[in-house]
């Protein structure tokens, strides 16, 4: 962006920056004269900015808190990031999630083409409600590993909690791990990556918080079968220390039903399962227990209609539990 549209924008930049800033100073840091950067400040004012010119030696401006929202102007990096930042709420469950998906959905109507194609590589799926602090995850990281997913590239990266992918043990470097990078998904608050880890031959499961992508990307691959077919419902299970996570999921029973209740909702109360919005007021909820009945018992504590899809023992067990509270009724 240049001209005057790009100049505003630095000079909005700097106005967020710091609290005062002399007229001079910013006339030097844009290079262009006072007399242009009175213009642009007026300009600003003009759509909805509350600049206000400072009294000193020097004079000066100051950006402060407006009556409104004014139009927003962000750079590609703060586009780019607002955006991705928008999306895991979407997935988060939480009480905006539904606020956020509109916001989205504006956000990415108004990007250019370049900037909403890094966008739309991320894609996060969610596993169980946010808990917790969780950890903060550079953007430019998640959209390095979304992007190399969506074109499935083989993904080198450091791992690690130090700066430097360093063994304190060895005075050289670990080689970076080398993975083929499947899905992203957010478990309490946290967004890890489900992966085949090449130098293991094995799926392994990074948090994003510790990578440290590398470049360039290595050769194209050809994915493979997540085992059991569903991405979270396999990283629910290893996080259970299930033997075979792909077969079972790590519960010994596990149903499909549909709630008549909007995600958001049921979200927050799902500890070890996968809600999927279906519309407004129904959600998908695959979800595990150790008994049928007490699958089916912890399905009817949400106090809202369910529709059973699969598997068949789940279904009867709701009918000997109709039966037992039928029962129970009459006795009291």
């Amino acid at each position: 962006m240049s001209g005057t549209p790009g100049r505003l924008l630095a000079l909005l930049s700097l106005l967020q920056a710091r609290r005062d800033w002399p007229g001079a100073v910013l006339a030097e840091r844009l290079e262009v004269s006072a007399r242009t950067v009175r213009r642009d400040v007026d300009r600003l004012r003009e759509l909805g900015y509350p600049v206000r010119a400072t009294t000193g030696p020097d004079g000066g401006y100051r950006l402060e808190a407006g009556a409104h929202v004014p139009p927003l102007l962000f750079n590609d990096e703060q586009a780019v990031a607002l955006a991705v930042a928008l999306q895991r709420v979407t997935v988060g469950g939480a009480d905006t999630s539904d606020a956020a998906v509109r916001a989205l959905a504006t956000v990415r109507q108004v990007l250019p083409a370049r900037l909403r194609a890094q966008v739309d590589a991320v894609h996060v799926t969610a596993m169980t409600p946010p808990g917790g602090a969780g950890a903060a995850v550079d953007p430019a990281v998640l959209l390095a590993v979304a992007a190399a997913a969506r074109d499935r590239q083989v993904l080198r990266f450091g791992y690690g909690t130090s700066p430097v992918d360093e063994d304190p043990d060895v005075r050289e470097p670990r080689p970076p791990r080398r993975v083929e990078p499947h899905h992203v998904l957010a478990r309490a608050g946290r967004l890890y990556l489900l992966c085949w880890d090449l130098d293991a031959d094995a799926w392994r499961t990074f948090r994003l918080d510790r990578m440290r992508p590398r470049v360039p990307v290595g050769p194209r691959f050809v994915p493979r079968p997540v085992p059991g077919g569903d991405p979270a419902a396999f990283v629910a299970a290893s996080f259970r220390g299930a033997d075979e996570p792909g077969r079972d999921g790590g519960w010994p029973c596990r149903g499909e039903v549909v709630l008549h209740a909007p995600a958001a909702a049921v979200a927050p109360f799902v500890e070890d399962g996968v809600v999927e919005p279906l519309d407004d007021d129904r959600c998908r909820l695959l979800v595990g227990s150790w008994s049928w009945p007490a699958l089916a018992a912890s399905l009817l504590r949400y106090d809202v209609d369910v529709e059973v899809l699969a598997p068949p023992e789940l279904a009867g067990a709701f009918a000997d539990l109709a039966g037992r509270c039928a029962r129970a009724a009459k006795l009291a």
